[in-house]
């Protein structure tokens, strides 16, 4: 057998089946079992694993950095199978999955985690348990340790300043989120949308133990404490939060697209960024990239009026 039987194809953003890179058959001992025997005297498992991904940028590039690095993929999944001990395959194979979702650009991965020698009575051939993931998964994780997160804040209704700074205090404020810089307050014309008043921007760079999916639901209820409605597309708004980068986790997700699709290409996002971090990265489809780089691309970036006089921090 190997990995991703039973299960149908995965489909990208555009619709179509993605690609598959297929490692079958890494044989490593592990002690895992629920009999005292399988965890002293340990036994063989073997592993075969289909990750879901596009690989026409590695392709056209001839370039190991676009793609998944098959080498260090085996090594991990050997070191989880020689690692600590679990009862279960099932949590085995848990393991090696969500491990085999941390490469960017995997979208889904298919796990097949066998126990040739297992305990059973009866004559037999093998055991195995089949399982996917979905990148999505991840959102939901919350990390081991403190991820970073830069979050972009906007508003171009009401009193805009003590919204922001009302905003940046509840971040502050918010369980499972540290503030590291707010940046300077910097104004931009609306991009998109109906006509209404300018914004003024800021972004906070903070550190979570909160999951993905957790950030987003605390930063939807900082907007909706200050009046958000999401009406009309790219129309005005007292608040407006959005996840720009939460550590390097790519995720397609419809509600939670991570890195923000279009952050690379907006300037009210990537110039007060860039004041925050002078030396912050972004990842793109491209790879990580200078945000000063982008910021010197960006179409929207004449509009740009720093006012150095809206201070977000030390008010009274």
């Amino acid at each position: 057998m190997s990995a991703g039987l039973g299960f149908g194809p995965v489909t990208g953003p555009d619709g179509r089946p993605l690609d598959q890179i297929r490692l079958s058959g890494v044989t490593a001992r592990g002690t895992h079992g629920v009999f005292d025997f399988e965890r002293r005297e340990g036994q063989d498992f073997t592993v075969d694993v289909v990750l879901h991904t596009d690989t026409s940028a590695a392709a056209a590039t001839d370039d190991l950095t676009r793609t998944t690095h098959y080498g260090i993929l085996a090594g991990t999944v050997a070191d989880i199978v020689r690692g600590e001990p679990v009862n279960l395959i099932e949590t085995l194979a848990e393991r090696i999955a969500l491990a085999c979702l941390e490469p960017a650009g995997v979208v889904a991965a298919d796990v097949a985690v066998h126990k040739p020698q297992a305990p059973i009575e009866e004559t037999f051939a093998d055991v195995v348990v089949a399982i996917r993931r979905e990148r999505t998964l991840l959102l939901e994780r919350a990390p081991e340790q403190p991820v970073p997160v830069v979050l972009a804040l906007g508003t171009n209704l009401g009193d805009r300043l003590m919204i922001l700074r009302g905003a940046v205090s509840d971040l502050r404020e918010a369980e499972g989120l540290t503030i590291d810089v707010v940046s300077p307050v910097i104004q931009t014309d609306p991009v998109g949308g109906p006509d209404q008043p300018d914004y003024l921007n800021a972004v906070v760079l903070a550190h979570t133990t909160l999951s993905a999916r957790e950030v987003l639901a605390t930063c939807n209820r900082i907007e909706a404490e200050y009046g958000r409605e999401r009406i009309e597309r790219w129309g005005p708004r007292t608040l407006d939060i959005d996840v720009i980068s939460y550590g390097e986790l790519r995720s397609y997700d419809e509600t939670l697209t991570l890195p923000h699709p279009r952050a690379h290409e907006r300037a009210f996002v990537l110039a007060p960024w860039l004041a925050a971090d002078p030396e912050g990265t972004l990842l793109t489809e491209a790879g990580p990239e200078k945000v000063a780089s982008l910021l010197e691309q960006a179409p929207d970036r004449i509009s740009l009026r720093h006012r150095p006089e809206l201070t977000l921090e030390h008010w009274v």
